[in-house]
């Protein structure tokens, strides 16, 4: 295959005593006329290849069919009144929808009607504590700079709004619903350059009025990579806000008494722990901390009471579990009238739901599982009630919603389930474990029609392994096309990640990395060995920090697999920090600036392992060039050190979209590229069903 002229720079730094090439630099920069004739060179390739895929169609209109199932959300009650989102078969984009008390259903927001091209995505919302004002956020074209709006519950009509600079902002209403706590960027013009993306602050603000008047709460001379959390007690009295740099494992926490002075105290700072804290309505700080528990526990706390805020003062409603790790929570009463607490567990990364005493008396109960998959949230109203809502998918089961009732506190009934658009297929789910170059097990979710290793089948491996992101099963409609037309699909939960709590996560960060491509390798051959695949029919895939992982695999072990799917990919491990949010993730990885620190980036950097003369597997990139999160010259830049480093004919192509980014987007563009991905993956590991 012949590919694109890229020209190769004479570009050596010395780093920290390394001597660091970087060839390709050139297609760092979007705006350079050589970067564009060569993005276009490599359109016009990736259109030849991909046109050409035996089985894109077919997996175009079953994908048509699976991407479309529907939706449901976990809804949120306030006032009396439930908020939740739901996407139909046939929709692009979910809706928001609120449930009057006489069970009528009205839509909120459509981001279809904001904008009919499809490119505006609903990225938050959170109504008032009485039900009777939201404020959602939306993007555009793939920006996620989430505009706040606010509107009338009843009327639709807006109050407030755009409000620009809201990326990753939470929302605390006060009651009454005229003032709000949110979190906003300064503006560009008050930041340094190449800064605009952080430098973030707490406000007050009012409701209709101009965000030029909003009222500074916190974060002045903080850490500018700061990413900052608000929650407000429904009484309004207690403000809890948190502060985190970047994606660290670790927080600062503050708590204000609103009907006091108002000033913020520490409730935790400077500590290696994670806690989120708020106050319910018994008037106790509730708390939800890793602190000298790395599976977590769920702890009560005086907040009136400063001498109580110290761990060891705590007093644990739902202690630390061996074995399982603590996701997520939320009060109900007993017929009694007593408080009690659901609390959601993962082992091996399917989740468990309890029933535990409010007072610190223990579990009470366990709750019958619907099946072996993930449970996304539980919600109930914050003013109390004998009922939950349960949010619950798996690998052939759309997210849907179940109730839960105190009257009967072992069993969950449906209360609203999602559609498909066309029978799925029938899949048989097997756990089993792998072995890591150091010993650690590895569990594994097989996916296939059989449920046994009849014969070596095409077989795609997936994985994460990264920034605490548990891998649990979910409806994946590329995995039931893939099962469905006669391969197997395999989801590795690696170190990184957060199925074992936050040691396991810890161990696949900063100088204990390639952990995480050793578990992901070891995932591999264990497939091979035990029959599932072969290595000529092992694929693997994975985008964002999967997408380092896959990168990593296929230069550490291009033997590994015949075919990678690489998908907005973190590649350039030395200049990662300059682009994007990059420098929120120094935390995760390492940083650069540092000696020490840059001996870990480049002992798996994809960009700076690729060796000339190389067999290297067939290779795909997908990237996106409205990502603000990682930024696509990461697969420019590998895509173009393969194509001129490779030994054989397995082609490296580069797929690239315009007006989407990292995150959600219309489900028609889900479908186009998720159709690609598996023909291309298809055709290089035989997969002809």
């Amino acid at each position: 295959m012949r590919y694109p002229d890229a020209p190769r720079l004479d570009l050596v730094e010395e780093l920290h005593g390394h001597r660091v090439a970087d060839p390709y630099r050139w297609l760092e920069d979007p705006a350079d006329p050589r970067t564009q004739e060569w993005s276009e060179a490599q359109d016009r390739l990736a259109a030849e290849v991909l046109d050409a895929l035996p089985a894109r169609d077919r997996f175009a209109a079953r994908l048509g069919e699976l991407v479309r199932a529907g939706a449901v959300g976990v809804p949120v009650w306030r006032g009396g009144r439930a908020f939740s989102t739901r996407r139909d078969p046939g929709q692009e984009h979910a809706v928001l929808r609120v449930r009057e008390a006489d069970g009528t259903v009205r839509v909120l927001v459509d981001p279809m009607a904001l904008d009919p091209e499809g490119t505006t995505t609903l990225d938050a919302w959170s109504p008032s504590w009485e039900g009777d004002r939201l404020a959602y956020q939306v993007s555009t074209g793939g920006d996620e700079e989430s505009r706040l709006y606010v509107l009338d519950v009843a009327t639709g009509e807006l109050l407030d709004g755009p409000v620009d600079r809201c990326r990753y902002s939470p929302v605390g209403w006060l009651p009454g619903g005229a003032e709000l706590f949110y979190v906003r960027r300064l503006a560009p013009d008050q930041v340094p350059a190449g800064e605009e993306q952080f430098h973030r602050r707490v406000w007050r603000h009012r409701v209709g009025g101009s965000p030029d008047d909003d009222v500074l709460v916190h974060g002045e001379g903080l850490d500018p990579t700061n990413y900052y959390g608000v929650r407000t007690s429904a009484d309004g009295r207690w403000l809890v806000v948190s502060a985190s740099a970047g994606t660290a494992p670790r927080d600062d926490v503050w708590l204000a008494d609103l009907a006091g002075d108002g000033g913020l105290r520490e409730l935790q700072r400077g500590v290696d722990a994670q806690t989120a804290a708020w106050v319910a309505r018994d008037g106790r700080l509730w708390l939800v901390s890793d602190r000298d528990a790395p599976r977590w526990r769920l702890a009560v706390a005086d907040p009136e009471d400063p001498a109580t805020w110290a761990p060891e003062a705590w007093t644990d409603v739902v202690p630390e579990q061996e074995g399982a790790v603590l996701s997520d929570v939320a009060h109900v009463d007993a017929p009694d009238g007593a408080l009690q607490v659901l609390a959601v567990h993962a082992v091996d990364a399917t989740d468990r739901l309890s029933l535990w005493a409010g007072d610190g008396g223990g579990r009470i109960s366990e709750v019958a599982r619907p099946g072996a998959g993930s449970i996304s949230g539980v919600s109930a109203p914050p003013e109390g009630g004998t009922a939950a809502w349960v949010g619950y998918t798996d690998y052939a089961t759309p997210p849907s919603v179940l109730r839960w009732d105190a009257a009967t506190p072992g069993t969950l009934v449906p209360w609203e389930s999602a559609d498909v658009a066309g029978e799925a297929p029938a899949v048989t789910v097997v756990e089993t474990h792998a072995r890591s170059a150091d010993g650690t097990p590895v569990h594994l979710f097989v996916l296939s029609g059989s449920g046994a290793p009849d014969r070596p089948r095409p077989t795609v491996l997936y994985g994460y392994g990264g920034f605490n992101v548990s891998l649990t099963p979910a409806y994946t409609a590329q995995a039931l096309a893939w099962v469905e037309a006669g391969g197997v699909w395999v989801v590795a939960n690696l170190r990184g990640g957060s199925e074992h709590g936050e040691e396991w996560h810890r161990a696949g960060m900063r100088e204990r990395k390639q952990n995480v491509f050793d578990d992901f390798a070891a995932a591999g051959q264990h497939l091979v060995a035990q029959g599932w695949t072969t290595h000529g029919q092992l694929a693997v895939m994975g985008g964002s920090n999967g997408g380092l992982l896959v990168g990593a695999t296929l230069t550490q072990r291009p033997d590994l697999a015949a075919a990678v799917v690489c998908s907005a990919p973190l590649l350039d491990m030395v200049r990662y920090e300059r682009f994007g949010l990059g420098r929120t993730w120094n935390d995760e990885y390492g940083t650069a600036e540092d000696a020490v620190e840059l001996g870990w980036l480049l002992g798996y950097s994809p960009y700076h392992a690729v060796r000339h003369g190389t067999a290297y597997p067939a290779v795909l990139f997908t990237t996106f060039e409205s990502d603000t999160r990682v930024d696509p010259l990461h697969g420019r830049k590998l895509a173009a050190a393969l194509q001129h480093a490779t030994s054989v004919a397995a082609p490296v192509v580069l797929r690239r979209e315009t007006s989407v980014g990292h995150g959600a987007r219309a489900v028609s563009r889900t479908v186009g590229l998720a159709a690609d991905q598996l023909a291309f993956l298809a055709a290089h590991t035989g997969l002809t069903g």
